[in-house]
């Protein structure tokens, strides 16, 4: 009778052990927000949101630093305030939402700085385009209420809009863009533990 190696009973012993330490925590869409901020003519700021988006965090650690974490953004839910320049947002102009309708971002790293501060590294896609993106974030904290578990997130970025193919680029007279190159992302989210 063949022996079956020691490593792989141990292994085999430990995974329902380390899989049960794994937490899935859900994005409460009611508590959060998705939001973005472009320079407008060098002179002001436009900001907008998105309405519908969705997400997930699988944390086995308490520092988080194994966290894994993805979120998908539906584009044709934009709302800068403004219906006609939604519209225009939604076109191949911006981000073409008929062809590429979500906004993805997935998690790589995850590094925390210093008690509740961390650098939340990932793939973030727009437009079929991946690029790796760094956002700041912080833990806001975890509590119990109400019979749930909650914890809230902050997280911030800046990307290149051109670098994603968003590449409408109309210039006023003095040679400054319409709509600045560099986007600020803000995320506000609150995550729900799932039992």
């Amino acid at each position: 009778m063949r022996k079956i190696p020691w490593i792989f009973l141990l292994i085999v012993t430990a995974l329902p052990s380390l899989v049960a330490q794994s937490q899935i925590w859900e994005i409460d869409p009611a508590h959060s927000s998705v939001q973005f901020t472009i320079q407008h003519m060098l002179i002001s700021e436009v900001t907008g949101k998105f309405h519908e988006f969705s997400g997930k965090a699988i944390i086995s650690e308490d520092d988080f630093s194994s966290a894994q974490i993805e979120g998908f953004v539906n584009i044709g839910s934009i709302d800068s305030g403004n219906e006609r320049r939604d519209n225009h947002l939604k076109l191949e102009d911006f981000f073409y939402a008929e062809k590429y309708p979500e906004m993805t971002f997935k998690s790589t790293k995850v590094e925390k700085i210093n008690m509740d501060t961390y650098q939340i590294t990932g793939d973030l896609t727009i437009r079929g385009v991946t690029k790796t993106v760094v956002f700041d974030a912080k833990h806001g904290g975890t509590i119990t209420a109400f019979g749930t578990q909650r914890m809230g997130w902050q997280a911030t970025t800046t990307i290149n809009r051109f670098d994603f193919g968003i590449n409408w680029n109309k210039t006023i007279e003095t040679g400054g863009l319409i709509a600045g190159d560099m986007v600020t992302i803000n995320i506000t989210v609150e995550f729900i533990k799932q039992e």
